[in-house]
């Protein structure tokens, strides 16, 4: 093996590293939260709702965890400016992942809506709640706790791994500025390693923030990397 590893020209990149990674961050924060709350309304529908309801939400589901969430965003990015809609890079990436991953959290926030015990729907019915207040007042609390470690370990898959997806189309996460920092001097082994090493990071720190998050908030102990 003649490779001479020169982690010194590599470490050069990391500013621009980092500036990747903080856009990966913030594309996983926006995508959890705005998929958490499409999938606390689409699990409502589900669960609640009517026929119709439920069928377009089932079509929906099925739809976007049947296909790959890189062929969504090619479409959003590629396919809509045929019909004349034309969205930023950052728009469609943020947009395919809120559409993938809220099919995904309906199934897992329908769950914990199956999982409210009865008595506690009828003492809110008896109470005079409507169907949203009990939603928002009975139903999220109780899910929240119950599935809060499976929310928590979702969003290190979106950060981890669903964001990366952005390199295909340009955005320039994490992993897209690596590959475009490696070509300047074609050190793709120290600037793939380094950026390696940063998502182990993000990952870890995401993951103590969420379970100290699980414990202050709904008492559950959510899964520390």
């Amino acid at each position: 093996m003649n490779y001479t590893f020169q982690w010194g020209v590599a470490l050069q990149h990391l500013p621009g590293l980092l500036e990747g990674a903080k856009l990966t961050f913030i594309i996983g924060f926006l995508t959890f939260w705005g998929a958490s709350l499409l999938g606390l309304v689409m699990a409502a529908l589900k669960t609640y709702g009517g026929r119709i309801a439920r069928r377009i939400v089932g079509a929906y589901v099925i739809f976007f965890t049947n296909t790959p969430a890189l062929v969504q965003i090619w479409f959003l990015y590629f396919g809509l400016p045929d019909v004349g809609i034309v969205w930023d890079k950052f728009t469609c990436m943020l947009i395919g992942l809120t559409l993938n991953s809220g099919a995904y959290l309906t199934e897992i926030i329908r769950a914990g809506f199956i999982s409210v015990r009865r008595n506690e729907i009828e003492a809110a019915e008896t109470l005079g709640f409507s169907r949203i207040q009990q939603v928002w007042y009975v139903i999220v609390p109780h899910i929240a706790k119950t599935i809060y470690p499976a929310l928590a370990n979702f969003f290190i898959v979106i950060l981890v791994m669903g964001t990366s997806i952005g390199s295909v189309i340009g955005v320039q996460e994490l992993t897209s500025q690596a590959k475009d920092l490696a070509t300047v001097d074609y050190r793709y082994l120290e600037v793939f390693t380094i950026a390696a090493a940063i998502y182990v990071v993000l990952t870890f720190v995401a993951s103590i923030t969420l379970a100290l998050v699980g414990r202050w908030a709904f008492r559950v102990k959510a899964k520390i990397f």
